[in-house]
């Protein structure tokens, strides 16, 4: 069987790869948070892997808990959140890893982060806090920035793949302390961050809260 890559680990099989996550898993005791650095870098390079890591992450990761049972007798993960959100998370989903290009739309998510960001706290210094879709005044803390008015994020990033040779030609570092991998080429990360604000800053972009976004299409 092929051999199994979590971050810069390598597990000589998947079976390998969730038995060492097990251990982290059954080396805790529910409530507590994962405390040994080897551990949480290894949930972290891990909740990469993720088919909704963007959304699993959300501000960036301060810590990692065992989270009790939702279903059935076993306990498992939650994220804590660097703005103090907490949200949980399925490992065995994670041993189902992303194809390279989703790898490199959660990358560029990451990449853009910091613009998204600045739409938001834009709008709330304008006090303009209202949801796009319904009008309706929108709650700080549920509150998501949405590409609403246009191509959606899949779209943008799919162009801008297209016009240096496709998604393998954008090489990834491994996981930051926030969560995602970033671009190698930096200089190939301002073009991307450019051709972001010229789709999508530039009016796009809109704010929704989480329940309107969430019944959007994904992209």
């Amino acid at each position: 069987m092929p051999e199994f890559r979590i971050g810069q680990r390598r597990y000589p099989t998947k079976q390998a790869a969730g038995d060492a996550i097990r251990a982290v898993l059954y080396g805790y005791s529910v409530g507590s948070t994962v405390d040994r650095p080897e551990d949480h870098l290894l949930l972290l390079d891990l909740l990469v892997l993720h088919e909704e890591a963007p959304d699993k992450i959300g501000s960036g990761v301060d810590s990692f808990v065992i989270a009790p049972p939702l279903r059935g007798p076993y306990p498992g993960f939650a994220v804590v959140r660097t703005d103090g959100t907490n949200i949980d998370f399925s490992y065995l989903a994670c041993l189902k890893p992303p194809t390279y290009r989703q790898q490199v739309s959660s990358a560029m998510r990451a990449e853009v982060k910091d613009d998204v960001n600045a739409y938001f706290t834009s709008r709330v210094t304008a006090g303009s806090l209202v949801s796009d879709q319904s009008g309706a005044q929108l709650d700080y803390g549920d509150t998501h920035v949405s590409y609403f008015r246009g191509p959606t994020f899949a779209e943008i990033a799919a162009i801008f793949a297209a016009t240096i040779g496709g998604w393998d030609a954008i090489e990834l570092n491994s996981s930051t302390d926030q969560g995602l991998g970033t671009f190698t080429d930096r200089a190939l990360a301002e073009r991307w961050r450019s051709h972001h604000a010229e789709h999508a800053v530039l009016g796009v972009l809109g704010v929704l809260s989480s329940q309107e976004n969430l019944r959007r299409p994904r992209g």
